[in-house]
């Protein structure tokens, strides 16, 4: 799923306190020569609050099994972030469908500006101060992966140094 990210460290979820998010719940419907078919479609967001943060789909016929695939899928898909003083490295843009997602670093202090989909992603990555803005479709799934498009492409100064094959000093003289 993350193959198109450089340096993606994926996580184990063995000895991580991971709280989940639930970001939305969908009625389906399924229509058969019988008549209608309902079910539901959940998609949760988990995190240990301290950059590991992941996302799952879940599909039932009754909403508490459907949440409870999704936390399963979602703690098979853990990734790390790099946050800095609990805020994100850098600006960055992320798009997935017809969502696109730009996160911004804040100071200390400005809280995290966003709405929905996006706030319950950055709350789990341990994100505290970011702005951000959501733009075109505001299907909760779309904008949960564009998010995680985003944070996915972040990198620290130290990622940086690593891939030029520098030293840390040598990437803030530029």
């Amino acid at each position: 799923m993350y193959h198109k990210y450089k340096n993606v460290e994926r996580v184990k979820p063995s000895g991580l306190e991971l709280q989940d998010h639930l970001v939305g719940v969908q009625r389906v419907t399924k229509v058969t020569k019988g008549g209608r078919a309902f079910g539901f479609s959940a998609i949760v967001v988990v995190g240990d609050g301290n950059g590991v943060v992941g996302h799952g789909l879940g599909k039932s016929k009754d909403v508490a099994s459907a949440i409870a695939k999704a936390i399963e899928d979602a703690k098979k898909n853990l990734v790390r972030i790099p946050i800095i003083n609990q805020t994100l490295p850098h600006e960055q843009k992320g798009k997935y469908g017809g969502a696109r997602v730009f996160l911004k670093p804040a100071s200390h202090g400005t809280g995290v500006i966003a709405g929905g989909a996006v706030r319950a992603v950055l709350e789990s990555v341990g994100v505290h101060d970011v702005l951000s803005k959501s733009q075109g479709s505001s299907n909760p799934h779309n904008v949960v992966k564009a998010t995680f498009d985003a944070l996915l492409r972040l990198r620290s100064a130290s990622m940086v140094a690593q891939e030029r094959g520098i030293s840390l000093e040598k990437v803030f003289k530029g």
